[in-house]
């Protein structure tokens, strides 16, 4: 069955790294463009970064800091996160999104915490 599991969250002092990952499985992964979302509590789930054959983008409150890559060999993208702040706190998942045939899968989360 389709996985999207993630790894990599934690807590972390403001100015710091930590690098995600998600691997997934029971879906052919090349052809599916990878998304990181994060939400907090009372908040919508916010797009922020997104990665597809080559292209990337980013929400503009992480620009310069985060960087999202894929592994099409390995099922796994990776979101780089630098230079973290208290408001990158959230829960991080993982998606896997294809217009045509549609398809939409989602990972159950990461917590990110960063606080001194």
């Amino acid at each position: 069955q389709v996985q999207l599991v993630e790894s990599g969250g934690g807590l972390v002092q403001p100015g710091g790294s930590l690098r995600l990952s998600c691997t997934a499985s029971g879906f052919t992964f090349k052809n599916f463009a990878m998304r990181w979302y994060r939400q907090t509590s009372g908040k919508e789930r916010e797009l922020v970064a997104s990665i597809g054959n080559t292209i990337t983008t980013y929400a503009d409150s992480v620009k310069g800091r985060f960087t999202i890559s894929r592994d099409n060999a390995e099922n796994t993208v990776t979101l780089q996160m630098n230079s973290l702040r208290p408001e990158d706190t959230a829960v991080y998942y993982c998606n896997a999104n294809r217009v045509k045939p549609p398809g939409d899968y989602w990972g159950k989360g990461t917590q990110v915490t960063v606080s001194s």
